[in-house]
């Protein structure tokens, strides 16, 4: 077991079952040392969680749990990539966090902490990343949030 996967499972997580993507596209793409994932949503046996919208339907701490449904997602995923082993990821380069809210809703960085907070976690210092959260009028399945990312490899 990865230090990665310890510290994972240290946490209290466990990666759910990967979900295929609903449409015609890959869950990721190997390219050089990178692994790019597609916009990956809280998926939980091949179900969509946390439908609605942040700030009116879930708070901003339901809207973290939903972000690391999303984190975790990716980690099934990438754990898959890498014939199982986490411990081959050099750091984590960039994460995107999109946010389904209303228009008042100004709360989406805090929402994004919750899947940053969980890859430092993970992965310590070369789990710190580059990142942007926004807000938008609506996602796939009406979920909450979407994450996407690129970890070096």
């Amino acid at each position: 077991m990865s230090a990665a996967a310890a510290k994972l499972s240290s946490l209290g997580f466990e990666l759910p079952a990967v979900s295929m993507p609903a449409a015609n596209y890959v869950p990721y793409v190997i390219s050089g040392n990178h692994v790019v994932f597609s916009g990956t949503l809280p998926m939980k046996d091949g179900k969509p969680q946390f439908v609605g919208q942040l700030g009116k339907d879930f708070t901003v701490e339901e809207g973290q749990e939903c972000a690391r449904l999303c984190v975790l997602n990716i980690l099934s995923h990438l754990k898959n990539a890498l014939g199982g082993d986490l411990g081959k990821v050099k750091r984590v380069v960039r994460m995107g966090v999109f946010v389904n809210a209303p228009a008042e809703f100004i709360e989406h960085p805090k929402v994004a902490n919750g899947a940053s907070d969980l890859l430092v976690g993970v992965f310590g210092d070369s789990g710190k990343h580059a990142r942007f959260a926004v807000g938008v009028s609506g996602l796939p399945f009406g979920v909450a949030v979407e994450i996407d990312a690129t970890f070096e490899i």
